[in-house]
């Protein structure tokens, strides 16, 4: 089986969000399930500079974007510590600045040219380097052109006769969205301008082409693949996506466990384990130290790492706040985001210094030190394709407080203290005080310690690495080319 993964950012090379997590553990667990991987990503100003072993293959391009032929080269890397090759479509132009999609907040007003020309130059390269896979795996709108040009462009193409293509969802509100008068520049039909092709609200969608010319679809959580076909989560594709959905799977990102595991994490205070639970103490009184608390071990330890955002359920956070610094409980945060919240979190912590710690920025080793050392994660999201903090949350047993909405309702399970049964806290409305009815009930069970440790030693032993997510795409890409 040889597999091309394509996408607009990869762990270590770029990253703007989790993306480049799944595009940098993905192939690697491929690989040891026996897959051939290959993967292309754009040759951003952050992969240049000496900071990666680099080699030129020689392959130089002239690739249409419009009525301009613009030039670009091909280089090669290999993922770290894998032999996963890792081709670099360089073009100056385009891909020569500061960041991967913006400036300054601002998206570049050229991006349905850059990521032309990107999906182009792959296609066009594979052919050059005799790159022949039975699968492509598109990830999200940078590279949904792809699957387009494939079924129509290139449908005579004996090269690409026997590909499929699998196209991946990370987050659909993003939907790579541009001026019609810009249609012209992908160098496809004009027919396909229209509401069964591009056209969304008399704007192209790259998404959409995604959607409808990919051979499969998938999300990345069974309940985010439910979610997306109604008006609510929808984001005005919900009937593209409800017409798809026999060809539309959920399959859960995965965990780096050699990252993030308790057991040898190198930046926290002390390692600790699910069979012996010491070392969290230690955890928790440096975190406390660190944001300027004190350090009282009885006091329940809340921990939020996230972007600032009302996606992220912060609004939820902030009218519930002044009951719950009105509980026996201290608070530290970590994350950037809407200015607005900023403000707020700033004037809580000078409000609360004894109880709440906030720092507003983005820190990996702080965030590993809040999943070891806080006791209760929050993610109160108004919705949350798959996210990531729950999961390395269960594995430093910092017990999640979530709502049921996407990859939080497929992974963690409320709690019922008659039967023991679940790994964390769940409430179903999108509302501030079902949210802090959740905190209260996990409270309550905190106060139990004997209970509480074993509701800790459940939710550690939970097993969410890509070593399972990696045998469910396998048996997606094994399923198009046996069809």
């Amino acid at each position: 089986m040889k597999v091309l993964l394509l996408a607009s950012e990869m762990v270590p090379f770029a990253k703007t969000g989790g993306l480049a997590d799944v595009a940098g553990a993905l192939p690697s667990a491929l690989n040891r399930q026996g897959v051939d991987v290959t993967a292309f990503l754009p040759k951003y100003r952050c992969i240049g500079g000496g900071r990666f072993s680099l080699e030129p293959t020689g392959l130089t391009l002239s690739i249409p974007v419009g009525d301009r032929s613009v030039p670009c080269s091909i280089e090669k890397t290999l993922l770290p510590e894998t032999a996963v090759p890792v081709y670099l479509v360089c073009c100056d132009e385009f891909f020569d600045r500061d960041g991967l999609y913006q400036d300054k907040g601002k998206d570049y007003p050229d991006n349905l040219e850059r990521f032309t020309l990107f999906s182009r130059a792959v296609l066009e390269a594979l052919k050059k380097l005799d790159i022949q896979p039975d699968v492509i795996h598109a990830n999200d709108w940078q590279t949904a052109l792809i699957p387009v040009y494939l079924k129509t462009q290139l449908a005579e193409d004996s090269f690409f006769r026997a590909t499929k293509t699998l196209f991946t969802i990370h987050n659909l509100a993003y939907q790579g969205l541009f001026p019609k008068e810009k249609f012209p520049l992908t160098g496809l039909d004009q027919e396909l301008f229209s509401i069964h092709g591009l056209e969304f609200y008399n704007k192209v969608n790259l998404l959409k082409g995604g959607l409808l010319f990919s051979d499969r679809l998938s999300t990345v959580s069974r309940r985010y693949s439910e979610e997306i076909q109604t008006p609510e989560y929808g984001c005005g594709l919900e009937g593209v996506l409800k017409d798809r959905r026999e060809f539309l799977s959920g399959v859960l990102n995965g965990v780096d466990y050699q990252a993030w595991s308790p057991e040898s994490d190198s930046l926290i205070a002390k390692n600790f384990s699910a069979k012996d639970l010491s070392g969290k103490a230690a955890c928790k009184k440096a975190l406390q130290k660190t944001y300027g608390l004190p350090q009282v071990p009885d006091a329940p330890l809340l921990g939020v790492i996230s972007r600032l955002a009302d996606q992220k359920g912060f609004d939820l956070l902030d009218e519930i706040f002044e009951d719950l610094m009105a509980l026996s409980v201290q608070f530290v945060l970590l994350g950037t985001g809407d200015p607005k919240y900023h403000k707020r979190f700033e004037l809580l912590a000078a409000k609360y210094p004894k109880k709440c710690g906030v720092a507003l920025k983005f820190d990996n080793a702080l965030a590993h030190q809040i999943e070891a050392g806080a006791d209760l994660f929050l993610m109160p999201s108004r919705y949350e394709p798959c996210g990531l903090n729950q999961m390395y949350s269960l594995r430093y047993g910092t017990i999640p407080v979530v709502r049921a909405t996407g990859g939080l309702a497929d992974t963690v399970e409320d709690y019922h203290p008659k039967s023991g049964r679940g790994n964390g806290f769940v409430f179903e409305k999108a509302n501030s005080k079902a949210f802090l009815k959740a905190l209260r009930r996990a409270l309550k069970v905190y106060a139990h310690q004997e209970r509480w440790q074993s509701l800790m030693g459940h939710a550690m032993r939970m097993d969410f690495s890509w070593d399972r997510s990696a045998e469910q795409y396998l048996a997606l890409y094994q399923s198009m080319t046996t069809a």
